[in-house]
């Protein structure tokens, strides 16, 4: 037997003449003419050297060999099918896998608002996060382990493209009962002289030496600094009464008992760059369509406005 001469016009021949239960009837479905339609179900048959069909006065019946091909053939067609269909739509970048690199405090409002948008674009995405600083993602990117990273302070990589996405502003997080935290605004010298929580530790360069550089570029030079992992852990010490914080927009979406954002003064006011980076030889369509995503939203990103301050009932002592 010479399984290899089976074709897959065999298969959609005989489903056809199944289906139909006529060599006449599949002969129209199909837009062929009846003479080579019977003889490539001749061809099948000699093939498998059994019988698939009882011709009748009225049309065709399957024998028991051939219902039992027919389920089978059916099965490979719908299985073609769906193979190209789910090929066309990779190709158009609506299917397949994103391993999206994450960290700091775009993963409470930017990078979910990205995410949710492409998915409502491509549901049928599979969408992985990954918590890597920005050592660990420039490391993923370059073993493929990641399509496409969120991060800040990006050096110049020759073989990755990063560009900005989002542009915020600097805000301090302080405890409520914090003499400052009825000001409407700050300015770098009046918590210069507080206790400071910065972060990250590492890598560098990082949020920190850009705290520092615009706290001497104003002439203020900070009194004390501890210096923790994340931004989360800067905001929780500041919930439990340790120090003051600077934050982007973002992490101001972080409610902690007792904590109130209040923005810097405008001549003390700075911004902060929220980038994507990824291959630069990636032109894969899931990867172009992510970042079409990210792009649409860019405006409404940097617009967004910074939370409000949390009012008085949400900073009741009873709460923290």
């Amino acid at each position: 037997m010479n399984l290899s001469a089976v074709e897959l016009r065999h298969l959609r021949y005989f489903v056809a003449v199944v289906e139909q239960g006529s060599f006449r009837a599949a002969a129209l479905r199909l837009h062929v003419s009846q003479p080579p339609l019977t003889r490539q179900i001749q061809q099948l048959e000699e093939v498998l050297g059994v019988p698939l069909l009882v011709r009748r006065p009225r049309g065709v019946e399957p024998t028991s060999a051939g219902l039992l091909f027919f389920e089978e053939a059916r099965n490979i067609l719908l299985l073609i099918e769906q193979a190209a269909n789910r090929a066309r739509l990779a190709g158009h970048g609506q299917l397949g896998r994103l391993d999206v690199g994450v960290f700091g405090s775009a993963v409470f409002d930017t990078i979910p608002r990205i995410i949710q948008a492409f998915r409502d674009r491509f549901p049928r995405v599979e969408v992985v996060l990954h918590n890597l600083d920005r050592t660990g993602q420039i490391r993923a990117l370059r073993e493929r382990r990641l399509t496409v990273g969120f991060n800040r302070f990006f050096d110049h990589e020759p073989d990755l493209s990063w560009e900005v996405i989002q542009t915020e502003r600097l805000n301090v997080a302080l405890h409520h009962a914090h003499p400052l935290a009825q000001h409407p605004q700050l300015g770098l010298a009046q918590i210069g002289t507080q206790e400071l929580i910065l972060y990250p530790r590492t890598p560098r360069p990082s949020f920190i030496e850009q705290m520092l550089r615009l706290f001497h570029r104003k002439g203020v030079s900070p009194h004390v600094i501890h210096e923790v992992d994340d931004v989360v852990t800067a905001v929780a010490l500041v919930s439990s009464g340790f120090g003051i914080s600077l934050v982007t927009d973002s992490a101001c979406n972080l409610r902690l008992p007792g904590v109130v954002y209040v923005p810097l003064r405008s001549e003390d006011r700075a911004t902060f760059d929220l980038c994507m980076i990824h291959r630069k030889d990636d032109e894969s369509a899931l990867l172009q369509a992510f970042l079409k995503t990210a792009r649409d939203m860019r405006g409404s990103l940097s617009a967004k406005a910074r939370p409000t301050k949390p009012r008085a009932a949400e900073s009741d002592p009873s709460i923290a």
